[in-house]
């Protein structure tokens, strides 16, 4: 069953590139006593992630700190080296969070993995967008259909809040 309105995200680890390296964040670390826009995403580099979904949030950055949400984080099911490389190519680091669940476990404990092996992609997550409000999801959009980015756009989980 998939999170919903009001369940507390499940206890999870991510990988982060910091100065020194690779570490390790909790939900904890990321969302406790933070509002936070969450956007899951299939895969990075992807074309519906890369060219629509990712750029409607940090294109309008300034309208979610309007409306009191500290921080955007990007979630995938890649590498944390996948994710940095991701930052660095959409000149989007530094402005958004973007958190390795390089296993799949998030998505997976959040109800929202994805299967596209038959597309050579292995297990991924659904698109999605939430706020995350000190570790409670206050809103969920998930898409019907991974190519898709309306449900789960910045403007639509705007509206949401």
């Amino acid at each position: 069953m998939s999170i919903k309105p009001g369940d507390r995200l499940p206890k999870a680890n991510f990988a982060v590139m910091t100065p020194d390296g690779p570490a390790v964040r909790t939900t904890d670390e990321i969302f406790k006593g933070r509002r936070v826009a969450l956007i899951g995403v299939p895969g990075a580099f992807t074309p519906t992630c890369s060219n629509v979904h990712l750029p409607g949030f940090a294109d309008r950055l300034d309208a979610f700190k309007a409306k009191n949400v500290d921080a955007v984080a990007v979630v995938s099911v890649n590498d944390v080296f996948v994710m940095t490389a991701w930052a660095k190519d959409t000149g989007t680091g530094g402005r958004l969070l973007f958190l390795a669940d390089g296993n799949g476990d998030f998505a997976r404990a959040v109800g929202l993995p994805l299967d596209l092996t038959e597309r050579g992609l292995g297990v991924r997550s659904q698109r999605y967008a939430m706020l995350v409000d000190d570790g409670v999801v206050r809103v969920v959009n998930v898409e019907t259909s991974p190519g898709k980015a309306e449900a789960s756009s910045a403007e639509a989980l705007l509206e949401a809040i």
